[in-house]
């Protein structure tokens, strides 16, 4: 009967929302390349290449998900050479992503839609002979139609939030259900897995793995020559003071330009990189920028001539290039945790060994804010006053700031080797 409720009313709420969908996918720009595969149309070429060799179905959802995907890829490939891989991702700035950085031997698809229809072709089309979810996407009908098939289905990187655990709880007849299909469910910390615990999976098949995200922060030294290169290109002195502002989230971008205005006023060196977590805010983010008077470069407009007068701001307009300028930054404020909630990735600036400062709200890393904070790798700030406060200090002190950074970088590298954990309880 649950399943009945479930599969008459997902429709029901699909359409509903289906307008915001639609806007948001005609905002971001990308989403209509492939639009097909989102009800399980396979090109012929796509469907010939699937149906080449068996392979493991992996799924993320969005960017942050799939660099997980790609080194758990690469870490079960290492073990597993022979092994064939589909993965689906759900947005166009993680297929973005995984389009650069996919092997050949593999395929990438849109997931498609959670129907029993539909998912029943798209297993027929993959034949898989695993199924590795990331993260957190529990969609009912996709693991239980694979689990009928007789296909193992694996979470990898578990985590879940507070606001995510209590309306999971609304639904625990249903999520039981779910999550009893999975096994093994990989989770970041004791905090996830009491969770999925308390949303019905069995306790048996909760695994504390700790969070690969560790293994996941790579650096790419050709990338971080080139935005070595533009920074020097622009005239931004190698004595300049950097300041980053790393996945910023609506408002934190105004906050930043006001504290950089009031910080140059005493610190003439200081220089400001702005990117945001989402690019089809460029427009809201110039705006900013115009209204406190700040002069800016666009990152996608720079072209092969020499730039003119130093401006104050660097704005990556640009997909997939953050974790490049993490490296030329010297500060480095992670977005979503001033006037959001949730939080971003503060491993990838701890792994280039910055000085980290984030907000009170990282609500989405709780198997990994108490490990920085245990070993005073990063500045965490309950408000703006916080922040200033805290840009002010390490602004003014080069030895705390390389300290601060060290912290950071020494975090990342004792947390690694928990991706080849996960593939050998996998195995």
């Amino acid at each position: 009967m649950l399943w009945i409720i479930y599969n008459l009313l997902f429709p029901i709420v699909f359409l509903f929302m289906l307008p915001k969908f639609l806007t948001r996918m005609m905002r971001r720009g990308g989403y209509f390349q492939h639009f097909e595969q989102r009800v399980g149309h396979f090109g012929t070429n796509t469907k010939a290449k699937l149906r080449e060799h068996r392979r493991v179905w992996v799924h993320a959802v969005s960017v942050g998900e799939i660099y997980v995907a790609l080194r758990f890829i690469k870490a079960y490939r290492e073990q597993h050479p022979d092994t064939y891989f589909a993965l689906s991702t759900t947005t166009s700035t993680g297929h973005a992503i995984a389009r650069k950085e996919i092997d050949p031997r593999d395929v990438l698809f849109y997931f498609p839609v959670d129907l029993p229809i539909i998912i029943r072709k798209v297993l027929r089309i993959i034949d898989p002979v695993r199924l590795i979810l990331v993260e957190g996407e529990f969609w009912p009908n996709l693991i239980r139609l694979a689990d009928k098939q007789g296909i193992p289905v694996s979470l990898i990187n578990g985590r879940m939030s507070e606001r995510s655990y209590k309306g999971y709880r609304k639904l625990k007849s249903l999520t039981a259900d779910v999550l009893r299909r999975i096994d093994p469910i990989c989770v970041q910390g004791d905090v996830d897995a009491g969770r999925m615990i308390g949303i019905g999976a069995p306790a048996g098949h909760v695994h504390v793995m700790g969070t690969v995200k560790f293994d996941v922060a790579e650096r790419n030294a050709e990338g971080e020559k080139t935005a070595e290169e533009l920074m020097r290109k622009i005239g931004v002195s190698g004595n300049a003071v950097v300041l980053l502002g790393g996945s910023t989230w609506p408002g934190e971008e105004a906050v930043l330009c006001d504290l950089y205005k009031k910080l140059k006023a005493e610190n003439p060196n200081i220089f400001l990189v702005i990117v945001p977590r989402h690019v089809e805010r460029a427009a809201e983010v110039i705006q900013c920028m115009e209204e406190r008077n700040l002069t800016f470069l666009r990152r996608s407009q720079l072209g092969d001539s020499p730039a003119g007068e130093v401006p104050d701001v660097l704005f990556i307009d640009t997909t997939g290039e953050l974790r490049n300028f993490y490296s030329v930054a010297d500060i480095i404020f992670v977005g979503k945790s001033l006037l959001e909630h949730g939080g971003q990735n503060p491993i990838e600036p701890a792994m280039c060994g910055k000085a980290i400062v984030v907000g009170s709200n990282m609500e989405n890393f709780p198997a990994v804010m108490p490990v920085f904070l245990a070993n005073e790798a990063l500045v965490q700030v309950a408000d703006t006053a916080g922040l200033e406060s805290a840009m002010a200090h390490l602004l003014s002190n080069e030895a705390a700031r390389a300290a601060l950074g060290s912290r950071a970088a020494q975090v990342v590298e004792a947390n690694r080797g928990m991706i080849q954990k996960t593939v050998q309880l996998l195995d």
